[in-house]
């Protein structure tokens, strides 16, 4: 089974940066891995289109750089999504929309190893990660609890449970989500008002205060400092499909204009 670089920086207290893809063409992350600045990607499956074969030719195409690989997942059919995930190499998962301690603990359980000491429903199966072994040793059960497990907070209930939520155990990192929470209270787009601000500081210091590391979502450099401040040490900084259309917005309305003036 491969290291977990991501669980190796948690353990050491060492910070990460990662950014996040929409794209599933293993290119995208070979260019990334060329850089040699990042520590793991997040697929954002979410919100893009894939199968399960483009689960495998990612994972592939980041162990030739050595990085770690994160898949954020929709809601339904978690507990799938999340064991074929880990199956094709992702050993870090976020998971979208826990509104309570029962979602987390269902998110937990389907990461975690069917094992006495773990606790969690994850079984033996011949997937891509055990290298074309049968699974079931104890390094595939050592595998699934080094799994890094990472939880949206982003509903009013999760909000209101943070603490009940993190004090579970095993729940390695959470990230704040400002455009679902502002809904869920009934205030869509209000990710920057002041209030919203407020809840997310209290997300951060709470986490950090039960030994929860938090994770920043940036898009600039610029927006590190905010958080650093707060003693926050893990980001993911932009994302393929925004960066593409940032680009071409800004550059294709100069071109435009030379064109037309």
């Amino acid at each position: 089974m491969r290291r977990n670089k991501v669980r190796e920086s948690l353990n050491n207290n060492r910070p990460t940066l990662s950014t996040h893809i929409f794209s599933t063409w293993p290119a995208v992350i070979e260019a990334i891995g060329h850089t040699g600045l990042f520590d793991y990607i997040e697929f954002s499956a979410e919100y893009a289109p894939w199968d399960l074969h483009d689960l495998d030719n990612m994972c592939r195409a980041a162990e030739l750089f050595d990085l770690g690989m994160m898949i954020k997942l929709d809601q339904e059919p978690r507990k799938f999504l999340a064991q074929r995930s880990i199956g094709a190499g992702f050993q870090n998962v976020l998971f979208a929309d826990c509104r309570s301690v029962a979602d987390a603990q269902e998110c937990l359980q389907a990461v975690r190893p069917d094992h006495p000491a773990s606790g969690g429903t994850h079984g033996v199966a011949t997937r891509r990660a055990t290298y074309m072994l049968y699974g079931g040793t104890p390094e595939y059960v050592q595998a699934l609890n080094d799994t890094v497990v990472v939880l949206m907070i982003e509903k009013k209930g999760a909000v209101e449970q943070l603490e009940q939520i993190l004090s579970l155990g095993g729940i390695d990192m959470i990230q704040w989500g400002p455009a679902d929470y502002c809904m869920s209270i009934g205030k869509p787009g209000e990710w920057h008002a002041p209030e919203t601000r407020v809840v997310e500081r209290h997300v951060i210091e709470t986490a950090l205060r039960l030994g929860v590391a938090p994770r920043a979502e940036i898009n600039t450099p610029d927006e590190a400092k905010y958080y650093l401040d707060m003693g926050v040490r893990h980001f993911c900084l932009g994302t393929d499909l925004f960066i593409l259309y940032d680009w071409l917005r800004v550059n294709g309305e100069k071109v435009h204009k030379a064109l037309t003036s």
